[in-house]
C-alpha cells in the first residue's frame, strides 16, 4: 500500500473499459492499482443506465444494498439524499452507517448538466499519517474511541453504526478511515478527562453552560 497527495493527480493510474474487457493483463494492472493506491480511473465506459456492473462483472460481483445492486443518482426536487442535487460535496467517505462499509466502490459518470462536476480525491491514510505525526494525542482520540453514525432513508430504512474514524488493526497499523460530517452524531463517547478539552471549558461543562464540542 502507498499513500499520496497531490503528486498523484496528474498520474491517476487509469485504463479503458474496452482496453480492461479485452486485455486480462491491462485489468491487472488497474486492479494492482488500486490494491496499491485505493483509486484507479476507468475511461469510455458504456453509456447506459448500470454500466457501472459491466465493471465489477470483470472481476467480481455486487454487494447489494437498500437501493438494490446500484445507486442512481440523480438531480431530484426534493432529495433525501445530498447526492441527489447538483451541490458540491466535502470530502468524506461513504456508508460509515452500514455494517459492513462498503469495501471497493465504483462511480461512474453518464451525463453532467451542472456546471463544474470535478472529482475531488483524498486518501484519508496519508491524512492519518499527517495527525498521527504532528498531533498523537488527537490522533488516539479518533483511534480510540468509536463515532455514531447515522442514516435515515425512504421507509422503514434506518442504518446505524458505531466505528472509530481511524480504525486501525491490533498491531497499531491504519486499515480504515470513516469520515462523513453529514451523517456523524455528536460525539458523546470519549471520556471527558481525555477530551484534550483546556480545563477552562470542562469546569463551563461541568456548571451547565451549553457549548458545541
Amino acid at each position: 500500500m502507498v499513500t499520496w497527495g497531490a503528486e498523484l493527480s496528474d498520474n491517476t493510474p487509469a485504463t479503458t473499459f474496452g482496453e480492461a474487457k479485452s486485455n486480462p493483463t491491462a485489468l491487472l494492472n488497474w486492479l494492482s492499482a488500486i490494491d496499491r493506491y485505493g483509486l484507479a480511473r476507468m475511461d469510455a465506459l458504456p453509456d447506459k443506465s448500470a454500466a457501472i456492473i459491466d465493471v465489477t462483472d470483470l472481476f467480481g460481483y455486487v454487494r447489494e444494498t437498500n437501493y438494490g445492486r446500484y445507486f442512481e443518482i440523480k438531480a431530484m426536487a426534493n432529495p433525501d439524499n445530498l447526492a441527489n442535487t447538483s451541490l458540491g460535496l466535502q470530502t468524506h467517505t461513504d456508508n460509515p452507517y452500514r455494517d459492513p462499509v462498503p469495501t471497493l466502490q465504483f462511480v461512474g459518470c453518464l451525463q453532467n448538466d451542472a456546471d463544474g462536476g470535478e472529482s475531488v480525491v483524498v486518501d484519508g491514510f496519508r491524512a492519518a499519517e499527517i495527525l498521527k505525526r504532528e498531533s498523537p494525542a488527537n490522533f488516539d482520540l479518533l483511534a480510540n474511541h468509536s463515532a455514531q453514525f447515522d442514516f435515515r432513508g425512504h421507509g422503514e430504512v434506518h442504518l446505524r453504526s458505531s466505528r472509530p474514524m481511524i480504525e486501525c488493526a491490533p498491531e497499531g497499523q491504519v486499515i480504515g478511515i470513516h469520515f462523513n460530517n453529514r451523517s456523524c452524531h455528536a460525539f458523546t463517547r470519549i471520556p471527558f478527562a481525555t477530551s484534550g478539552l483546556p480545563p477552562v471549558w470542562r469546569n463551563t461543562r461541568r456548571t451547565g453552560t451549553t457549548g458545541m464540542l
